[in-house]
């Protein structure tokens, strides 16, 4: 079982990533092989609406989503986490967001008709996670809902959609055993859900 995890927060071992560290605990735990990719190492830029893919099923811009599109198609679940932004993800993740456009086929006749090839080889299995420092989830605005939103149309099913609020000093995730525990167990959860899907597929 894999599980690939994409960070969209530009600050290594912040509170995004601290979190999403111990939901890959839970899976490790489960005893899935983990990766993390950090697109902040990444060089890349957004979707520019070429509809290459709508002829090839591939994006055709050469860059280095080339290579995390590849650790996607091998991945049984995925992991994605931001901060808040402007009641919103950051923009390396709205950037990584627009690029999968690139899994939704359409109908050449009628747009209105598409699906994912991830619908056609099967259904996939994601965590979502948001960190925001204010106190209520309306202040998080659409972080946590632009990510699963966008997997949904993309074939992955978000089983748990994490909205953390209350942290904005740089070790405030790591010192909120809760919170760790909570991560830990939606890694878990990702991994129960992969593993129940690969059962009845047998």
């Amino acid at each position: 079982m894999k599980i690939l995890c994409i960070v969209g927060s530009p600050r290594k071992n912040g509170n995004t990533d601290t979190i999403l560290e111990s939901v890959l605990d839970g899976a490790r735990a489960y005893g899935a092989e983990v990766e993390k990719i950090y697109l902040s190492d990444l060089r890349f830029k957004g979707c520019i609406g070429c509809e290459g893919c709508a002829k090839t099923t591939k994006c055709i811009l050469n860059d280095d989503m080339q290579r995390v599109y590849e650790k996607l198609d091998q991945s049984d679940g995925l992991v994605l986490g931001s901060p808040t932004y402007f009641y919103n993800v950051s923009g390396l993740m709205k950037l990584f967001i627009d690029r999968l456009y690139a899994y939704d086929i359409f109908d050449p006749s009628d747009r209105s008709v598409w699906l994912s090839p991830n619908e056609v080889s099967g259904l996939k299995y994601a965590v979502t996670v948001a960190v925001c420092e204010q106190e209520t989830i309306d202040n998080m605005g659409f972080a946590s809902e632009a990510m699963s939103m966008a997997l949904q149309s993309v074939g992955w099913r978000s089983v748990v959609n994490m909205k953390v609020l209350h942290l904005f000093e740089k070790h405030a995730a790591s010192q909120n055993a809760q919170l760790l525990s909570e991560a830990k167990l939606a890694g878990k959860k990702l991994c129960q859900t992969i593993s129940l899907a690969q059962s009845i597929k047998r």
